[in-house]
C-alpha cells in the first residue's frame, strides 16, 4: 500500500502545529520527523519534548527517523513521546540485532536505514525482525537535496530480497521525492514515501500530496 510521509523538516516550526493539522486535514498518512543531532548529520534539529508536544495535535502516526551518533540514549525518549515507529541507522550501531529487539520490546514498530553508500547486506541476518527498510536517497542532514538515481538499483535489489524470502517488509525511500520521480521509485519497489519541500512548498497540500500518490500508484 502506497503512503506519503511528509518531512516536517521542511515545515514552518513557528507553527509546527498548524502544519502538521494541514497535513492531516490534505490526507497525508504519516508525519516523518527528522531527529539531528549535530554530529551523525551536519544539523541540528528538535528532540522528544517537542515530539510530544506535536503528539497532542494529531492521530497520525508518527515516523521518528533518528539521524544520531547515540540513538540508543534517546530512544525510549522518543518512543513515550508518541513515536509510532522508530527507524535506526545501521552505520552506528555495532548491536544492532540488539538495538531493533530493544525497539520492538518497547511495542514500538522498528525500521532500518541505510546510507547510500552502505550497501543492502548488511541486514542479511535481521530482514525479518525488521517492519521497514529505509533507503536514503540522498545523504542525510538537509532538506531540499536532489534524488540520487543509482538508489533505484537498491531499491529494487531490496524489493527482490523481500519478495524472495516471502516477508512483510515495507520499503521507505527519503531524499528528494517529487512528483518528476515517485513514480519511477514506486516501480522499483518503494511504498513509503517521504517528502518535504515537495509538499510544505506548496500552497494546496491536498493537490501535492494527491499528485504524489497518483503518481506512485500508476
Amino acid at each position: 500500500m502506497i503512503k506519503i510521509a511528509p518531512s516536517i523538516l521542511s515545515a514552518d516550526f513557528s507553527k509546527l502545529g498548524e502544519e502538521i493539522g494541514s497535513i492531516e486535514r490534505a490526507g497525508a498518512d504519516w508525519v516523518h520527523i527528522d531527529v539531528m543531532d549535530g554530529h551523525y548529520v551536519p544539523n541540528l534539529t528538535l528532540g522528544p519534548v517537542v515530539v510530544e508536544s506535536i503528539r497532542k495535535v494529531t492521530q497520525l502516526p508518527f515516523d521518528v527517523h533518528l539521524m544520531m551518533d547515540n540513538p540508543m540514549d534517546f530512544v525510549d525518549d522518543f518512543i513515550d513521546a508518541g513515536a509510532d515507529i522508530i527507524s535506526l541507522h545501521a552505520e552506528v550501531l555495532p548491536h544492532l540485532h540488539r538495538a531493533v529487539m530493544h525497539v520492538k520490546d518497547r511495542g514500538c514498530k522498528v525500521a532500518v536505514a541505510l546510507n547510500p553508500s552502505t550497501p543492502i547486506e548488511i541486514l542479511k541476518h535481521i530482514l525479518e525482525e525488521l517492519d521497514m527498510v529505509l533507503i536514503m536517497t540522498v545523504n542525510p542532514g538537509f532538506g531540499g537535496q536532489s534524488f540520487i538515481n543509482s538508489m533505484l538499483d537498491k531499491v529494487k535489489h531490496l524489493r527482490r530480497i523481500i519478495d524472495d524470502r516471502g516477508l512483510d517488509i515495507d520499503i521507505q525511500v527519503d531524499g528528494g521525492i517529487a512528483p518528476k520521480n515517485i513514480k519511477e521509485v514506486s516501480a522499483a519497489g518503494a511504498n513509503i514515501f517521504v517528502a518535504g519541500s515537495s509538499i510544505f512548498n506548496e500552497d494546496d497540500r491536498k493537490l501535492a500530496l494527491e499528485t504524489l500518490r497518483s503518481r506512485a500508484s500508476l
